[in-house]
């Protein structure tokens, strides 16, 4: 990220092992922490989150202008701005309900035949993930 740029904006970069999904300079990046959402706006105190499944959001002005599912990650915030690295990322407008919902169902499965603790932990994520999912692609309207 570049030191330089406008003071009033946050430089913000949200990058998933497929792509990376946003960069630029926006008003405020709202996270989904692992403690609870969090805003980030200009001159924000250095940070590191964890993320839990959510939607992150996007302002500029006062109107978000991008929601990002997200299944998981970090988040850090410093003295150059906010970067995300996402376990998962895609656009809400790019979830697939019906998918989601298959996914919850396979997840819930594997649960269930979970053979150790490691599988177990592994399985709940997974559920957890596809539960944030659908409730993500339901709220988009």
């Amino acid at each position: 990220m570049a030191d330089e740029g406008d003071p009033n904006k946050v430089r913000f970069e949200l990058v998933s092992p497929e792509r990376q999904l946003a960069s630029g300079e926006v008003d405020m990046v709202v996270c989904p922490g692992a403690a609870g959402d969090f805003g980030v706006l200009p001159q924000h105190s250095p940070l590191l989150s964890l993320l839990r499944p959510g939607v992150l959001e996007i302002w500029e002005g006062n109107a978000v202008t991008e929601r990002i599912f997200v299944g998981g990650g970090f988040a850090e915030v410093n003295e150059k701005g906010c970067i995300v690295l996402a376990e998962e990322a895609m656009p809400v407008g790019e979830l697939d309900r019906e998918r989601a919902e298959r996914r919850l169902r396979d997840a819930r499965d594997d649960l269930s035949e979970a053979r150790d603790d490691l599988e177990r932990e592994r399985y709940e994520r997974e559920v957890a993930i596809a539960e944030a999912e659908i409730e993500a692609a339901s709220a988009r309207g």
